[in-house]
């Protein structure tokens, strides 16, 4: 078989607010949804704790994270490549 199989895990795409911890970041996802009375469109965030095996994804990066098996009591979640780096100011 050639052909890759599609992996079934959820994956977002976010920012990295804090990278403080040891292989640990943690990951603002947005989305937008429409109000459902007053036909806005609203801006809804989560924040993720995702693993970071090589500490290498710092603050303001855009990384892909992907859902996992539970790795501690709060962290399912893995970074598996960097989107777009930081700008500098």
């Amino acid at each position: 078989m050639t052909e890759a199989k599609k992996s079934l895990k959820r994956t977002l795409i976010g920012k990295v607010v804090s990278d403080k911890r040891e292989k640990t970041v943690t990951v603002l996802v947005e989305r937008r949804v429409k109000h459902p009375i007053y036909d806005k469109i609203v801006i809804k965030s989560s924040k993720y704790h995702a693993h970071d095996e090589k500490g290498e994804y710092k603050m303001g990066d855009t990384v892909e994270i992907e859902e996992s098996r539970p790795l501690s009591k709060t962290k399912n979640w893995v970074a598996t490549r960097l989107v777009q780096k930081a700008a500098l100011v």
